[in-house]
């Protein structure tokens, strides 16, 4: 279903949660990812924000890569609520974040 790895998703979260630390990071972090990755990060995000439905996954990661008009880490480190959505869409999708959170942190 999805060629993103739910790690390196949940991985932008929890850096997004250190933002004033960690920003340059995670833009290279984002900007590193492949294009596929990225529209499939963004389709995440809305999910998890509501503007799409998990059925309308595949049609979320069309729309992302469609409208992309400036680079994805622009994007996202603009976006209210960035680890909160992202985390709310990969459960929407099935993902236990609590246990990939721990996994992506070491624990």
């Amino acid at each position: 279903m999805m060629d993103i790895a739910t790690n390196k998703a949940e991985q932008v979260a929890v850096m997004a949660r250190e933002l004033e630390r960690a920003e340059p990071e995670l833009r290279a972090f984002i900007a590193d990812m492949n294009e596929d990755e990225q529209a499939e990060l963004v389709a995440i995000l809305w999910i998890g924000r509501g503007s799409f439905e998990v059925e309308e996954f595949a049609e979320a990661v069309a729309t992302a890569r469609d409208e992309r008009s400036t680079p994805t880490e622009e994007y996202l480190l603009a976006t209210p609520n960035l680890a909160y959505d992202i985390e709310a869409g990969l459960e929407a999708l099935g993902v236990d974040v609590t246990a990939l959170a721990e996994e992506v942190m070491g624990r």
